[in-house]
């Protein structure tokens, strides 16, 4: 089978390190949701101000939880955003597979159409390439 059926969905929430200010529970956060992370530590840190009893046990509950970001978890920024939008909306992303392969399928059958055609044999015969 094909290493493509294999592999998981890599687009899992996780502690981005790499951007953190903390423990990287907002990074991880923001980037999961795809939200800015400066608005998002804002949010927070005024969060925090009138909900104080939960906010912080809450952030050092997800910093424990939360596994660290791998390194090299996409290939590239066009892997990252097809990912991210079969977690947040798959249908979406289902439906326009489905129509890029209808629109792929047409595309065949006219040249199938086309190269089963009488119109296909004399451009063959008379050498001349119309298509």
């Amino acid at each position: 089978m094909s290493d493509l059926y294999e592999r998981k969905n890599p687009h899992r929430l996780y502690r981005d390190r790499e951007n953190a200010m903390l423990a990287g529970v907002c990074a991880g956060l923001a980037s999961y949701f795809g939200l800015n992370r400066k608005g998002l530590r804002l949010i927070v840190a005024v969060a925090t101000v009138f909900f104080f009893p939960f906010i912080i046990p809450a952030y050092i509950i997800l910093a424990i939880i939360l596994p660290v970001r791998p390194q090299g978890i996409y290939q590239d920024e066009s892997q990252e955003k097809f990912w991210r939008g079969v977690t947040m909306a798959p249908s979406d992303v289902f439906s326009s597979l489905s129509h890029r392969f209808r629109e792929l399928d047409l595309r065949l059958q006219k040249m199938e159409a086309y190269v089963t055609s009488r119109e296909f044999d004399m451009d063959r015969e008379l050498g001349r390439n119309s298509r």
